[in-house]
């Protein structure tokens, strides 16, 4: 068995449930768990595995709006841009993208007012950034 099939089975154990014991991680990936606790303190030591999360159903949240907004951003500014949205609290992920905007952010706030709070006062007033777009998510289907 390759090392990178099996980091990438034990990395699949892990991307379906975060909270999965090495004794399960073991289980479902076929190998021992000496040898998942060895893999898992590797990739993170190499920056593979930079956290664990819980998914969350945005409809069940009580008070709380998730947004996924896309941003412009002039390109002389890309660097400057990323370290002050970095720096926003309410910025929950921030991502580059090849699709319809360059960078993607995901906001938590209370409402769809906090969010465009959030948008107009933190995010727009960046200079660099040209348009943000947000989209609220609605339910999780999967």
């Amino acid at each position: 068995m390759s090392v990178e099939s099996t980091e990438r089975r034990i990395l699949s154990v892990l991307e379906e449930d975060a909270q999965a014991s090495y004794a399960e991680i073991a289980d479902r990936a076929d190998v021992s768990k000496p040898t998942v606790r060895k893999y898992i303190n590797k990739l993170e030591d190499e920056g593979v595995i930079v956290g664990y999360s819980a998914d969350v159903d945005p409809k069940k949240l009580a008070s709380q709006s998730i947004a996924l907004v896309g941003m412009d951003v002039a390109s002389d500014c890309y660097v400057e841009v990323t370290r002050e949205l970095k720096s926003i609290d309410a910025i929950e992920s921030l991502y580059t993208s090849s699709g319809d905007h360059m960078l993607m952010a995901e906001i938590r706030a209370a409402d769809g007012d906090a969010v465009g709070d959030i948008i107009e006062e933190d995010i727009l007033s960046i200079e660099g950034i040209t348009a943000a777009h947000p989209s609220f998510l609605q339910e999780r289907l999967k």
